[in-house]
């Protein structure tokens, strides 16, 4: 039976760094494939934001926080990574 204890058990700070290094780690492969530059880089801030989140989330400490905080630091979050991809399809 799947409880949330086990999913608790694995999910800790070592192994989200783990998965820190890994999202790290793939994407400087992806820098050595000669590929669509839009398609890499839809990848690299899929992969930007998913690090972002687990960065606010769990090493800032905002899992538990008001709704204020976390609307604040998700937007800054996704504006970021908007602008950038903006700025990508402009230019």
């Amino acid at each position: 039976m799947w409880s949330g204890d086990k999913v608790n058990r694995f999910y800790n700070i070592h192994t989200l760094w783990m998965m820190l290094v890994l999202l790290t780690l793939i994407t400087y492969g992806l820098s050595f494939i000669d590929a669509n530059g839009t398609a890499i880089m839809l990848v690299l801030i899929i992969v930007a934001f998913a690090k972002g989140v687990m960065i606010i989330r769990d090493y800032m400490g905002l899992k538990g926080v008001s709704l204020l905080w976390k609307v604040i630091m998700y937007g800054w979050l996704s504006v970021v990574c908007l602008a950038i991809v903006v700025a990508y399809l402009v230019s």
